[in-house]
């Protein structure tokens, strides 16, 4: 493979996209008006929210508190310690976080106040905006069942102090900008990879590069840097300009870092889109396919509805999926601020499922070409 042949063929996608105004239509509004309209339209239903528990009382009550959260709007709760809650938010293993403290009943029973801290997780909007009032329901009726002996209304001397992590006013605006940016990568990267192979096939364009001294390998890996590096840069700007610049959006982590998890996400789905469009004999024909493929890896990666929503053999089968992996590492990275260290997992992940991506495609595209 000559790096020059690549570059020149890579330059001639994008002179063709240039030259395709509905696409560069549809990049331009999937990056603006699409992510600004819909940031504040998540949902706010409570449905197996993930918990951790620091029980440090390990009494009668505090048991009965942990035993009250369960399906189906809690996952059982996961008992930790205190030094753990911390590192577990940051990793995004829980949303909720609920810290009982010790002598607890003690204090209940003296007729103390004691107070019990709740950390939410606010970035899943769709679980901690709901969610807060639920936990607080449920201890304060746990709590004055024990005090009153049967369960009642009666007003308790105890009440939840919440602490919003990585979105402190629980706006569901910054969830929905970065959540809607990460899914118009993916929607984009396979199109206009995609779209640029059947548009040659179509133009009668592809007869052209098989008589040149090209080989299939330099045709598939221009299209994949240049249509990527087309989104690449939407994205980037788009975080810029509109999260951060029009809704305000506040960015904790690197954005360096999550664009080169962007780029490793990108080899892997325009690896897609080429074997998609190889497959289809058209254009309409790509479109058809490209919502069977598209809106399960949407809905089911995790960006909307975290995955622990999800039945076990759903996380499971989306593990193969490119964008599950993306949708953890840039939520990690832009809400939490996560470095390598905590999302090393999903960059690794990337590049071994882009790598076969890579390997499929270019088999298929060879016989295409044949």
């Amino acid at each position: 493979m000559r790096v020059a042949n690549v570059v020149e063929l890579g330059i001639k996608e994008l002179r063709g996209l240039w030259r395709d105004p509905m696409l560069l239509v549809l990049i331009v509004y999937s990056f603006t008006v699409s992510i600004y309209t819909a940031s504040t339209a998540m949902p706010e239903t409570l449905n197996r929210a993930a918990i951790g528990i620091v029980d440090e009382d390990q009494s009668p009550v505090s048991a009965r508190i942990v035993t009250a959260f369960y399906p189906p709007y809690f996952s059982v709760p996961s008992l930790i310690s205190q030094h753990e809650m911390d590192r577990r938010m940051d990793a995004g293993l829980d949303t909720f976080a609920l810290d009982i403290p010790p002598n607890f009943q003690r204090d209940l029973l003296a007729g103390r106040s004691p107070t019990i801290q709740l950390n939410v997780d606010a970035t899943r909007m769709s679980q901690a905006f709901s969610g807060g009032g639920y936990v607080q329901s449920i201890v304060s009726g746990e709590v004055s069942e024990f005090l009153n002996h049967y369960r009642g209304d009666s007003a308790v001397p105890v009440s939840l102090v919440l602490r919003s992590r990585f979105n402190q006013e629980l706006n569901k605006g910054w969830f929905g900008a970065v959540t809607n940016v990460i899914s118009s990568i993916t929607m984009l990267a396979i199109v206009l990879t995609g779209a640029a192979l059947i548009r040659e096939r179509e133009h009668g364009t592809i007869e052209h590069l098989l008589v040149m001294p090209v080989t299939p390998t330099e045709i598939m890996v221009s299209k994949v840097w240049s249509m990527g590096l087309v989104v690449l840069v939407a994205s980037a700007v788009s975080l810029i300009f509109v999260v951060q610049g029009a809704l305000h959006v506040p960015i904790n982590g690197s954005l360096t870092l999550f664009l080169f998890g962007a780029a490793l996400h990108l080899f892997a789905t325009t690896c897609m889109g080429i074997f998609l469009a190889t497959v289809a004999g058209s254009m309409p024909q790509f479109g058809l396919l490209l919502m069977l493929v598209l809106l399960p890896l949407q809905v089911l990666s995790g960006g909307t509805t975290p995955r622990e929503s999800m039945p076990q053999i759903i996380q499971d089968i989306m593990l193969a999926a490119p964008n599950t992996h993306f949708v953890m590492l840039a939520q990690a990275i832009l809400f939490r601020g996560a470095g390598l260290d905590v999302v090393w997992p999903q960059f690794l992940a990337l590049l071994v499922i882009a790598s076969v991506l890579f390997f499929f495609s270019l088999r298929r595209f060879r016989k295409f070409l044949r």
